[in-house]
């Protein structure tokens, strides 16, 4: 379980869900996913893989983002808190209502961690301002689908790896990233990554989503 008060991705989910009136048999028929794995997202059963989380966001039409702010008018505070939040260092959650800059402490990071030993680390954000800004990490074998299907959404995407190696399919390429290397793509081309190291790939990435 996450830190006491830091959002459950499940619940929030469902509430964008139930907010624009679809079914968990219609956002499962969306995105090409069982009505089954929806539920258990939706009540912290399991955890998205990164192109899941992708193809929810874009069917619900929701920024990734708004995953990691205040939680939404009508969610219980007090609910359930999903496993794949955690909170940096341990410290108590910070104020979501604040602006998350222009200085924002490493224990004020919030962890989102997904399925496939991925995790995204949120290092700041701005209100109106849609741009994930995120510190990535893929464990040893880690994949942003668990199928190796490629995922595509709204954006352009930015990421430079700081740590291990890092493979990216973009279209009918494939790119071997080592530290140091960047890539740069319109998010809309279909791609995905995967770890085929003994060790983990860290990066910093930047998304920018279109509004």
């Amino acid at each position: 379980m996450g830190e006491p008060g830091v959002p459950a991705i499940g619940a929030r989910i469902r509430a964008e869900r139930l907010r624009r009136g679809v079914t968990v048999r219609g956002l499962a028929r969306d995105i090409g996913v069982s009505a089954s794995l929806i539920s258990q997202i939706e009540t912290d059963k399991s955890l998205p893989s990164v192109s899941t989380l992708y193809a929810i966001t874009t069917a619900l039409d929701i920024p990734v983002e708004q995953l990691f702010d205040a939680v939404p008018d009508g969610l219980d505070e007090g609910s359930a808190v999903s496993p794949g939040f955690a909170h940096a260092i341990g410290a108590p959650p910070p104020d979501r209502s604040a602006d998350a800059g222009p200085h924002l402490c490493h224990e004020d990071h919030e962890i989102l961690r997904l399925d496939s030993g991925v995790t995204w680390e949120r290092l700041g954000q701005l209100p109106a301002k849609h741009v994930d800004f995120l510190l990535i990490t893929y464990q040893s074998g880690a994949t942003s689908a668990s199928r190796g299907e490629l995922m595509r959404h709204a954006g352009t995407e930015y990421g430079y790896l700081t740590e291990g190696e890092l493979v990216l399919t973009l279209g009918f390429d494939e790119h071997r990233m080592k530290v140091g290397d960047s890539v740069c793509f319109d998010s809309t081309t279909p791609h995905g990554y995967r770890n085929e190291a003994d060790v983990p790939a860290v990066g910093v990435w930047f998304v920018l989503e279109d509004t």
